[in-house]
């Protein structure tokens, strides 16, 4: 027999073919129609297409704090529609690059898809350690390179925030980029018009839960840095403005000195000293909770240093650390939660709700009703005019804007429906405010199930969604599709000449069969 030739290529039989087998079914999770009919409408505009590609794709809509539990703290799915809200704390590039981070890809943490990329990695590391903002942003723009040929996650869109208030009961109503009226500013900055002077908000939105220790959604911090304070506030205008801390002075390029407030108290009246802080972020450092994870990282240990006064040691340079780290941490009361020692545990009515803020924990009925009073107490009192805070809680988007209407509630917390802006504007009693968003809707893929452990597939899958068609039909023009994890309307730190992934069905097939795929005699996608 001559070498390299087999018996079969000698008798002229043909090798067979080897089996393919179809790929297995995909899911994709989205939120109820109820809650974000846009989300929901957006995954079977994906199924649609995907279908067309030959796989076997169901949408399964689920309530929304079951949706987080199953995504963060299970991982347990294989294609997600999320989004990130563009809080003001995320105009530094850190926290969004950080979702992409392999070390935040534990359960509860923050790349729940587990992209894993040691360059991106190494990149991520370095930008968070460089002080000079020009060779900072040359490393960001580069991470933003390197991740976007994987499409580990695809940024659908960036939906513009429309949000209304009433004008006959508040004035000075100022809208931040990204968060819309409800931001923490809103509540103390806002002046009644008539005589009541509580607040009232409206959303189809509720905490997923109120334990420092355990919330994963927005909609938990957005209410609790109303009466947990920080160490450092942001402003409108993304400046850190001292709180908590009556000064922040670096030591070192990896030392840092936080001074407090005289005079400070929580809500049960006890004093609020440098131990609490200390206390604060080692019991966070020690926990499970995996939420600040990418905040804390850089911390090596924290010391007081006198009764007002303490030391961040870091284990390296961080060019955001006063800027996030500072802003983000709620101080917690250590005479009541170092009696606590499984904080993740807790039920509803264990949780602990005293904070600094300035307002104070009144009530929450789960599904119905949350309120704050103003703390009188608070170095920034005399700044707020309202006497408290609602927030009313709506089956979805149609209640809460028949809830504005008719003056039931005074600002929504949430965006506004296409089809309701344009009866917004039409009521002289609400004005209607428009803000570009930093934030983003998002497909997640996990990356540790078939077939999104495979790159060609995830590039494939990508170039067929219509993003196009999301925009402008979905969201009435209102918003504009995405590319990167950094938004455009964040211009010094987004990076416009990434790879893009238009919507071309032609080039998606291309891609699978380049990758090794075929499809059977059904149209099933097969390898």
């Amino acid at each position: 027999m001559l070498a390299g030739t087999s018996m079969l290529a000698l008798v002229g039989v043909s090798a067979p073919a080897i089996a393919q087998e179809r790929v297995a079914p995909v899911e994709i999770f989205t939120t109820t129609e109820s809650y974000d009919p846009i989300r929901y409408e957006g995954a079977f505009i994906i199924a649609e297409a995907w279908r067309e590609l030959g796989l076997d794709v169901s949408v399964r809509p689920m309530e929304f704090s079951t949706l987080l539990d199953r995504f963060y703290s299970e991982q347990d799915f294989d294609a997600t529609i999320l989004g990130w809200s563009g809080r003001v704390d995320r105009l530094d590039p850190q926290f969004f690059l950080g979702t992409l981070d392999s070390r935040q890809a534990e359960l509860g943490a923050n790349n729940p898809g587990g992209y894993d990329n040691p360059d991106y990695d190494a990149l991520y590391d370095a930008q968070g350690a460089e002080f000079d903002i020009e060779a900072r942003r040359d490393l960001v723009h580069e991470m933003q390179d390197v991740y976007m040929g994987d499409v580990p996650v695809v940024v659908l869109f960036h939906r513009d925030e429309v949000v209304a208030y009433n004008n006959t009961q508040f004035t000075n109503m100022n809208a931040m980029a990204g968060e819309g009226l409800y931001s923490e500013w809103v509540p103390m900055e806002a002046e009644p018009v008539g005589d009541r002077t509580t607040l009232r908000i409206g959303g189809p939105q509720e905490p997923d839960n109120i334990n420092p220790l355990a919330s994963t959604s927005v909609w938990g911090w957005k209410w609790m840095r109303m009466y947990y304070d920080r160490l450092v506030r942001l402003s409108p205008d993304v400046e850190p403005v001292p709180w908590a801390a009556e000064r922040v002075d670096p030591v070192d390029d990896v030392t840092i000195e936080v001074t407090l407030r005289e005079g400070m108290t929580f809500h049960d009246g006890e004093p609020l000293t440098a131990e609490d802080i200390a206390f604060t972020f080692n019991y966070y450092m020690d926990s499970e909770y995996s939420y600040f994870n990418s905040y804390l990282a850089p911390i090596e240990s924290v010391e007081v240093t006198g009764d007002r006064t303490v030391r961040f040691n870091l284990s390296e340079p961080s060019a955001p650390f006063a800027t996030i780290t500072l802003s983000q941490i709620p101080i917690l009361p250590a005479h009541i939660w170092s009696e606590i020692d499984n904080p993740q545990d807790l039920t509803p009515e264990q949780i602990p709700t005293v904070g600094s803020g300035p307002f104070a924990f009144e009530r929450y009925d789960r599904g119905e009703f949350m309120s704050l009073t103003t703390n009188r107490d608070h170095f920034h009192a005399d700044e707020i005019s309202v006497d408290g805070v609602e927030f009313q809680i709506f089956a979805d988007a149609e209640g809460v804007f028949t809830a504005l209407q008719t003056g039931e509630i005074d600002m929504t917390a949430w965006r506004m429906e296409p089809g309701q802006i344009p009866l917004a504007e039409g009521n002289d009693d609400l004005t209607v405010v428009s803000v570009p968003d930093f934030g983003y809707f998002h497909m997640t893929y996990n990356l540790r199930r078939e077939p999104f452990d495979d790159r060609a597939v995830r590039r494939a899958l990508t170039m067929a969604m219509d993003r196009e068609r999301m925009v402008n039909v979905l969201l009435d023009g209102r918003g504009e599709v995405g590319t990167t994890v950094v938004a455009p309307v964040n211009a010094y730190w987004h990076n416009p000449f990434v790879e893009r992934f238009e919507y071309d069905m032609d080039a998606a097939r291309a891609e699978l069969e380049e990758a090794g795929y075929s499809w059977d005699s059904e149209g099933h996608l097969q390898r």
